[in-house]
């Protein structure tokens, strides 16, 4: 009995342990300066839970665990191996096995239980199914669209948000008659098949541009279907994990849509991102000017203030070293170098953070769109790489344009402005950029990675 006693406060301490570690490690990674401190906390909370899990008395068998732990072990390794430019995908494939996982595990308590489920249990297992599902197929569907193996674009059709809703609506009716009779065979795959079907129908009329408040959106689904499932099998470690990983993501979620200035509703149902094929006509008829890495170099040497903005064009390239060498080469000549950065740059929260990160860029000189905005009339060059949308002068002119009233970095008010892209072709909200044809406007058409390593042989040989 002392044993089993022992053993039980073991469990409780480890559980606890690791809730503490849950807590911090979400305080932390709120500052890019005690980020990593918080990766590590959640790491080593996770392992105690899972430690903590392994040490019930109820489990009396580890083969199909430690094979289970060897498969996702092997998998999880090989996803943690993606360059940094498909971590947006990689992001949405945990939330997909995540959900898988609860998903499952809600219909093994579920029939383990039947036909004597009591009423709160099967709720909570209704609602871990519901949420589970469709974050699944809906996180599919974003690394798909991520990954451009589907169409980038919002696929429409009339009356698609009343077909999409409905098709939730009876998934949540069909659990309120569960609740009612547990017994029922049918009801319990139906909840999941519709559940599945909606995450499908959820994304697909969702266009690119707003990956990134999909991402956080799902991964607040995520959390909140393993909180039910703590409910659902008695754990309290569970709940709290799942609730922080829910409310944080939901957060992120509202605050990026603000940063977007619109809502939930015109996320989810705005089928925002389709192409202008009529404006990038129109495109192909104005003027640019080009220069070349020898001009660009000579316009950033003679500038005293120069705002680096990045974007997924920076990412795709893998230039954020290049970056940094760009931004050494400069400061060793007395030029002042900051980055401005848009809070939906990119395709995940935090994108670019995470790549000049990685470049090791002092944290201090990353600047969030608030802070840079005032400093940009009082800019020599604003030096923009790969970021369309979020620089795009419509959002504050054109009241017709599709992200009219979305808060951008305000690159036009600098003197001289320099954009680094591939080509003319429109960001990944499909919308034509006035910015490239105004007259203090330099387009350096090229890979990101190639052109600013040119401009840093240019400035580095003067």
């Amino acid at each position: 009995m002392n044993d089993f006693l022992r053993g039980e406060y073991l469990i409780e301490a480890a559980y606890l342990t690791a809730t503490a570690l849950f807590i911090l490690s979400l305080r932390w990674m709120s500052s890019p300066t005690t980020a990593r401190r918080g990766v590590w906390a959640g790491e080593l909370g996770m392992l105690l839970a899972i430690v903590g899990t392994l040490l019930h008395r109820e489990i009396v068998d580890y083969k199909w665990i430690a094979g289970a732990l060897v498969l996702g072990s092997i998998i999880g390794v090989r996803l943690g191996m993606v360059p940094m430019t498909a971590v947006p995908q990689r992001t949405a494939l945990s939330h997909a096995f995540g959900a898988l996982c609860v998903t499952l595990v809600g219909a093994a308590e579920y029939y383990l239980n039947v036909p004597n489920v009591p009423p709160f249990l099967i709720s909570v297992l209704s609602m871990e199914v519901i949420l589970g599902s469709l974050t699944f197929t809906g996180s599919l569907m974003a690394a798909g669209k991520l990954q451009e193996i589907l169409p980038q674009r919002p696929i429409t059709y009339r009356g698609q948000n009343l077909v999409n809703l409905g098709v939730l609506a009876l998934a949540v009716v069909a659990a309120v008659f569960l609740v009612r009779n547990p017994a029922n065979p049918v009801l319990f795959p139906a909840i999941i098949m519709m559940s599945l079907a909606f995450g499908v129908m959820m994304i697909v009329p969702i266009g690119g541009a707003d990956m990134p408040t999909v991402i956080s959106l799902l991964n607040s689904y995520a959390g909140l279907s393993a909180s039910a499932m703590g409910f659902a099998i008695d754990s309290k470690l569970l709940i709290v994990a799942g609730a922080l990983d829910g409310a944080s993501g939901f957060i992120l979620s509202v605050n990026m849509s603000k940063a977007m200035n619109r809502s939930f509703t015109n996320v989810l149902f705005g089928a925002f991102g389709q192409e202008q094929t009529a404006a990038a006509g129109a495109q192909e008829a104005r003027s640019v000017r080009s220069a070349t890495p020898e001009e660009a170099a000579a316009i950033l040497t003679a500038a005293s203030k120069v705002v680096i903005v990045p974007g997924y064009g920076m990412a795709v390239a893998q230039a954020q070293h290049k970056v940094r060498e760009l931004y050494d080469a400069l400061t060793k000549r007395g030029t002042e170098v900051v980055f401005g950065i848009h809070p939906v740059a990119g395709r995940m929260p935090g994108h670019m953070n995470v790549l000049l990160a990685e470049a090791d860029i002092p944290y201090d000189h990353l600047l969030e769109m608030d802070e840079i905005n005032g400093d940009l009339p009082r800019t020599d060059v604003a030096l923009v790489i790969g970021a369309n949308d979020v620089t795009n002068p419509a959002a504050r002119e054109d009241r017709n344009s599709p992200i009219y009233g979305m808060p951008i970095l305000d690159v036009d008010k600098a003197r001289t402005v320099m954009v680094i892209k591939r080509g003319m072709s429109p960001g990944f909200a499909g919308i034509e950029n006035p910015l490239y044809f105004l007259d203090k406007t330099l387009m350096l058409f090229g890979d990101a990675r190639s052109f600013v390593g040119a401009i840093v042989n240019e400035v580095t040989s003067e």
